[in-house]
């Protein structure tokens, strides 16, 4: 990974090609967002079962689901591709286009989106990429005419709810998260959509 301390972030669709870079980011950063206690077992078999290569690239030619990527904001003179030839991603989002109403006791102004996946590499946390990226999420809800973002978040993950709460989401009721035999709370958390 390069230099990640670049305050400003490109935020683009994912194209096929980035299949398995964003395989292996989520890989590296959805252990990161479980709860203490978690099976290692349960969290590794999640992983293989959703977020492979395979499943993004399923995702990117899916007309339901988007991904987002952030890449890290060049310096001036430099596209930040140094020797590999190609930009390092430092976070991703995926997006659920459904009809369906979000699995919560909580009420979600309708149609909606579900962020099923925002997550940022350990290093990009603080340089505003994450937020570059909840800010692309929405602008592509609006452009859907979508009333809202629904996401959930680990009801321990202080962290992330801290940082959703920062970009504009609020708790707006709760549901379960299973992750291979354990079963997790989250809270939904939800932000409005401008158009």
């Amino acid at each position: 990974m390069t230099d990640l301390q670049v305050p400003v972030a490109r935020v683009r669709r994912a194209i096929l090609a980035d299949a398995d870079a964003v395989a292996e980011l989520a890989q590296l950063t959805f252990p990161l967002a479980c709860p203490p206690g978690s099976d290692p077992r349960d969290v590794e078999e999640f992983c293989r079962s959703n977020l492979t290569a395979a499943h993004f690239a399923e995702h990117l030619l899916s007309p339901l689901t988007t991904v987002l990527v952030a890449e890290p904001g060049a310096a001036e003179g430099d596209d930040g591709r140094a020797e590999t030839g190609r930009l390092p991603l430092i976070a991703y989002a995926l997006l659920v286009w459904t009809e369906a109403p979000p699995p919560t006791d909580g009420q979600v102004p309708t149609p909606t989106v579900m962020l099923s996946k925002c997550y940022a590499h350990p290093d990009a946390h603080g340089t505003g990429a994450a937020s570059a990226l909840v800010e692309a999420v929405v602008a592509e809800a609006a452009a859907r005419s979508v009333r809202s973002v629904w996401l959930g978040v680990n009801q321990q993950n202080v962290r992330a709810q801290r940082f959703y709460a920062k970009n504009g989401f609020t708790v707006v009721g709760t549901k379960h998260m299973v992750v291979g035999s354990q079963t997790h709370d989250d809270f939904v958390m939800c932000r409005t959509v401008t158009s």
